[in-house]
């Protein structure tokens, strides 16, 4: 069975386009939100493997939404990884706070979002720390 990921970002092409490329290109199942709350609720509602979160996100930002994550024990597990247009310098150290365990700048190559999935998958040491491509 494919691994599911929760794919968060408010901006419909972007998300659709990130959706493609993991589904088609990485071959795995997806889940969709648009917003910090719809994470919330669909993480724990449903319990993808993996999700991949944009920061600027409407009501409430990814930071916040993975804390919220981070602090609820049935959904502390899921790895939550930064996709952002956000600067690492400035947001890397609130991601890893909030219980992000990657950061990867917009745009991301299939490659290194597909490399990053898989290592975290199969429990390897992380291959993005922070903005360090």
């Amino acid at each position: 069975m494919a691994k599911k990921i929760l794919v968060v970002e408010d901006v419909e092409d972007s998300r659709s386009i990130l959706v493609v490329m993991l589904q088609r290109y990485c071959g795995y199942e997806t889940m969709e939100a648009a917003t910090g709350l719809e994470a919330v609720e669909k993480a724990t509602a449903d319990k993808p493997d993996l999700i991949v979160m944009d920061l600027g996100l409407p009501g409430m930002s990814g930071v916040d939404a993975a804390k919220i994550l981070k602090d609820n024990p049935s959904t502390a597990h899921i790895p939550i990884v930064a996709h952002t247009a956000w600067s690492a310098e400035r947001w890397g150290d609130r991601a890893r706070d909030a219980g992000m365990i990657e950061f990867l700048q917009k745009p991301v190559p299939i490659k290194i979002m597909k490399e990053t999935i898989e290592k975290l998958f199969l429990g390897l040491p992380h291959c993005c720390p922070y903005g360090e491509l």
